[in-house]
């Protein structure tokens, strides 16, 4: 081989290697992740807030992933969009006249380093006159420990727990034609984003009704802010809590909302004029 043919040959090679290292990255090294989205709550007419997180699923699990593009899909269709910020959290605005629970997507738009991701969520479309039944997580589950409704329990901690005998199918029949349902959740970090997943999962899974689920932040006092602000926003039809513990029920009863305890507990962590039932199937008789 000459002088000349051995620079071409050098020459080419040099090209073939700025051309491999200088394409895109395949499909393949693209960054795995998940998209977690929050329940929203509104009135027919008026706009919702939809909040959605996307973070990795590798070792630095939840870490948020800012500068995502991030679709809004109501019945198929792209209904806005939102980037997501340096924590990879995005809010979307929507109104809609259905009344009812309105199943929502959240997806990943065209992304050049995340792989396709979508999360799930619903848009509970309400009647303010509509009476509501605030359900605590904790009091669906067939066996826990007293302190239930502490952050971390319940189906967002251990997604294979089981339920309580007849739970859904007696909250399905309190919902069909009079209550509206709030599933009351405790924390488990990344703003709730996790815990909603977790459990909206686990109450498809063993057949539960539809239900606005409401994961509260840390502390004893939150579940009483809670109610407070659901008030003062103008859901005043709060008409009963079914909770696991004493701390649960006196939140509502200090505040004039009925509360029921389940199962029932011993005598002396029963509060003034709170009720209680054995099992689910005692519930509709003490609403």
């Amino acid at each position: 081989m000459t002088t000349r043919s051995r620079s071409i040959s050098a020459f080419c090679s040099i090209l073939l290697i700025i051309f491999v290292s200088a394409r895109p990255c395949d499909a393949a090294e693209k960054i795995a992740a998940t998209i977690q989205v929050k329940d929203a709550l509104t009135v027919s007419g008026q706009p919702a807030t939809i909040e959605a997180k996307i973070g990795t699923t590798g070792a630095v699990r939840n870490a948020g992933l800012g500068g995502e593009p991030l679709e809004l899909v109501v019945d198929g269709k792209v209904a806005a969009t939102a980037t997501t910020g340096a924590d990879g959290r995005a809010s979307f605005t929507y109104s809609t006249k259905t009344v009812g629970a309105l199943p929502i997507q959240v997806r990943l738009g065209a992304s050049t380093r995340v792989l396709p991701a979508t999360g799930e969520a619903n848009l509970l479309v309400w009647e303010r006159r509509n009476p509501i039944l605030a359900i605590d997580i904790a009091s669906l589950i067939e066996t826990v420990h007293v302190e239930a409704s502490i952050p971390g329990s319940g189906p967002q901690n251990n997604p294979e727990q089981k339920p309580m005998p007849d739970a859904a199918a007696e909250i399905g029949k309190l919902s069909q034609f009079y209550y509206k349902v709030i599933y009351l959740v405790p924390s488990i970090g990344s703003e709730g984003f996790q815990a909603s997943a977790q459990v909206r999962a686990w109450l498809k899974a063993h057949h539960f009704p539809s239900g606005y689920i409401l994961v509260l932040p840390p502390g004893n006092e939150a579940l009483g802010k809670k109610i407070d602000e659901l008030r003062a926003s103008g859901w005043n039809a709060i008409k009963v809590g079914i909770g696991r513990t004493k701390v649960f029920a006196e939140a509502f009863l200090q505040r004039r909302i009925d509360a029921v305890i389940l199962p029932e507990p011993p005598k002396s962590e029963i509060p003034r004029k709170a009720k209680t039932a054995k099992e689910w199937k005692e519930i509709r008789k003490q609403l």
